[in-house]
């Protein structure tokens, strides 16, 4: 498993943690809205990774933008959800194979 694949199902579940109602409110407030600077970190690294890897990076970009707009109630809620199964169905597909051009390189 490519570390791309790896930073997908932790950062994923990460998401997924701080989409439970009041216990994900918890955490970021808890720490100071610290938790989504982390989780902003977590994502660029990710998406990163995924670039190299010729992998999706559209749950990454919307884990990035999700940490942008997080501190707002209710849609940082969803934006946590929805990036957290983005993360983790990109995560679960098989890589594809890099693209003929990029062999010859």
């Amino acid at each position: 498993m490519s570390g791309s694949r790896v930073m997908k199902w932790v950062s994923g579940s990460l998401e997924i943690l701080l989409a439970i109602p009041i216990f994900g409110a918890a955490i970021v407030l808890g720490t100071w809205y610290f938790a989504l600077v982390a989780m902003l970190i977590l994502h660029i690294i990710t998406l990163v990774l995924s670039k190299q890897n010729n992998e999706p990076i559209y749950g990454s970009v919307l884990g990035i933008v999700t940490s942008l707009v997080a501190w707002i109630p209710f849609v940082g809620w969803i934006m946590h959800l929805l990036a957290g199964i983005f993360l983790m169905v990109s995560a679960a597909k098989k890589s594809r194979p890099p693209h003929p051009q990029q062999l010859n390189m």
